[in-house]
């Protein structure tokens, strides 16, 4: 019999904090069990895996201290685009939007995309579009002050000449000035079905337009039968190996979730040299949380119990 569980995570550092506040970081941590707990409570009332994932992304959604929905991360130009998948594992179905502007609750609309269009990934003005149609959205604020206060100080560092003397290009820039707080859920429900879900605004002052790996069903997010898992970091990176999906392949072929997210984590981290992070788990309940980076916010809960805090250890085959 599986045992259900769900798992969040709240992003993943990509760059040293340049000043610890522990304070902080265990508020948000309260936030995510909760979350957690709240996912859990759903799929006790009826709810299943699906309906899980996208319940605790919501909630993340509505919350300005992570990446995602209100209180995302602003581009080049000061604006909010978002990006988000879901995926069912049980039925083998997934949707996704990126780079859409006006939608709080992205994941919601990734959902619509799967059940409601025979169409996986809409974007751009298209998936806006598509949102005001359905009432979900599109003309949303989700500009929170201290995304635009962060976005002023990364410039005004650029323009004191407090950033990189040379940029070969954007991505230079982003894992020092970054903020990858990327949201994410995977959920086994009392059933064993399995689901993933993930939504994010993106990297600051990412060029508009620019789409990321939350979007993409294979990098970011994934889901089967067997197993499920969500990223967090540089999603072009997750976009080369697509890591999501290999985590859930590793998975299926007899490794442990946490054996399956770290290898693919220094696989990763080999490959492109960006930090990363995987939340995953197998059919029977058990998990993996990983991350190369300089912290993963997690949190897990199930049948009269919930855990999560920072994960900061790496992997032991981590080249450094």
């Amino acid at each position: 019999m599986p045992t259900p569980v769900v798992v969040v995570h709240g992003g993943v550092r990509v760059s040293a904090p340049r000043a610890e506040d522990p304070e902080a970081d265990e508020e948000a941590v309260d936030r995510l069990r909760w979350i957690a707990q709240s996912a859990y409570r759903a799929m006790e009332a009826g709810g299943s895996a699906l309906d899980a994932v996208e319940l605790a992304v919501r909630l993340m959604e509505d919350d300005p201290r992570f990446n995602a929905g209100y209180g995302s991360a602003l581009n080049l130009l000061g604006e909010v685009e978002v990006d988000a998948s879901i995926m069912d594992g049980h039925r083998m179905r997934a949707g996704a939007v990126g780079g859409v502007k006006g939608v709080r609750h992205a994941v919601s609309l990734a959902r619509a995309v799967m059940e409601r269009t025979p169409h996986i990934l809409l974007v751009g003005e298209g998936a806006r579009e598509f949102a005001r149609k359905l009432g979900l959205g599109g003309d949303d604020d989700l500009i929170h002050e201290k995304r635009a206060e962060y976005r002023r100080r990364v410039l005004e560092a650029l323009r004191s000449g407090g950033g990189p003397k040379r940029l070969r290009s954007l991505l230079d820039l982003m894992p020092m000035y970054g903020v990858a707080d990327t949201v994410g859920a995977v959920a086994v429900d009392s059933e064993g079905r399995l689901a993933a879900a993930t939504s994010t605004g993106g990297l600051t002052l990412k060029l508009p337009g620019r789409v990321g790996d939350s979007a993409i069903i294979g990098a970011g997010t994934y889901a089967s039968r067997t197993a499920a898992c969500s990223g967090t970091g540089i999603g072009e990176a997750a976009m080369l190996v697509l890591g999501a999906y290999r985590v859930v392949k590793w998975i299926g072929d007899g490794k442990s979730p946490q054996e399956a997210a770290e290898e693919v984590l220094v696989e990763i981290h080999r490959t492109t040299g960006y930090a990363f992070g995987f939340i995953s788990v197998r059919a029977d309940g058990e998990i993996g949380v990983a991350q190369t980076g300089y912290g993963l916010f997690w949190a897990a809960g199930g049948d009269g119990w919930v855990e999560g805090g920072v994960k900061k250890e790496r992997p032991k085959g981590l080249l450094t």
